[in-house]
């Protein structure tokens, strides 16, 4: 058995349970465009100046990591998607660009990387436990396969490791 398959068996109770379909289906919906974390960016910069720098920062960053991953990783890869709109029991966007890396997995673990950075902890393990639950519900809507982000992950990781200096050095 694959990586891949495993990983879909092993989430197959996921898509079933009403309260975990409800939750990552909806985490699914709001990692379109790194939605969650423009939106997290902003409420973190409410009341403080310097804060809002910081988001605006992490909203370019993930610009910057979006055209990096749709543009040109994933042209390179081409890879096909476990299906072609996802599972029938999830009301998802039908993506344009192909299955490898997730680039949802690659902008929440990018954004967690950048967002830990920003607030340090305890606000690391929410960033953490986001990110995780966005990368993996593209494997439960059945838009990606497991292998597709874990490369993601991968990714926004080094993405985010490249980020976090260069913000650091024009903010602060």
């Amino acid at each position: 058995m694959s990586f891949d398959t495993a990983g879909d068996r092993i989430l197959e109770p996921l898509r079933a349970n009403p309260i975990t379909k409800t939750v990552f289906g909806f985490a699914s919906t709001i990692g379109d465009f790194s939605i969650i974390w423009h939106v997290t960016g902003l409420l973190y910069a409410i009341g403080s100046m310097h804060r809002f720098h910081q988001a605006i920062a992490l909203s370019v960053a993930l610009g910057a990591e979006s055209i990096i991953v749709n543009q040109g990783v994933k042209r390179i890869f081409r890879r096909e998607r476990p299906t072609v709109s996802g599972d029938d029991r999830f009301d998802v966007r039908t993506p344009s660009t192909s299955s490898f890396p997730s680039g949802h997995a690659s902008s929440a673990t990018c954004a967690a990387i950048i967002l830990i950075w920003m607030t340090g902890l305890p606000l690391a393990i929410l960033w953490i436990i986001m990110a995780t639950i966005v990368a993996l519900s593209r494997v439960v809507v059945r838009i990606h396969h497991l292998s597709d982000i874990v490369g993601g992950v991968i990714t926004g990781a080094i993405l985010g490791a490249i980020a976090v200096p260069i913000i650091s050095s024009i903010i602060g």
